[in-house]
């Protein structure tokens, strides 16, 4: 059976090798770890210290899925009025341009993996439900 080549090796990014990157909030650690390697997915890393939540934000056109690694966590969504508990082994999509955060109401750090629909994850911080872009 015949098939068209790769277009390049298989790449690997050392979880030891990942550091902060993009916009962060307090408490709230982004790490790029496959980015613009490809024109329709990346992955990231996010570990969110105890009792620290994200600023309200959506990620544009990106389609995200959450992996739940470890802790547990929760992303709250429809202006904060829905609440979807995440417990390690747990998958969540979040839609794109859906509002959302990310939150951590306990006493561990809570570590998602992150893919996004997109060749460079975007993030686009709002000053609230329903608010405008903030700049960064």
């Amino acid at each position: 059976m015949s098939h068209p080549e790769p277009s390049q090796p298989v790449h690997l990014t050392k979880g030891s090798s990942l550091t902060p990157s993009g916009g962060q909030t307090e408490g709230m650690i982004r790490s790029n770890a496959i980015v613009d390697k490809c024109a329709g997915i990346c992955a990231s890393s996010m570990l969110a210290k105890p009792h620290t939540a994200s600023v309200v934000h959506h990620h544009g056109e990106q389609d995200t899925i959450v992996y739940a690694v470890s802790g547990r966590g929760a992303v709250v969504s429809e202006g904060g009025t829905r609440r979807v508990e995440l417990e390690p082994g747990d998958y969540a999509l979040i839609p794109a341009f859906m509002e959302h955060q990310e939150v951590n109401d306990g006493d561990e750090d809570v570590v998602w993996t992150i893919v996004r629909s997109g060749r460079v994850p975007e993030v686009v911080n709002l000053s609230g439900w329903g608010g405008e872009p903030v700049q960064k």
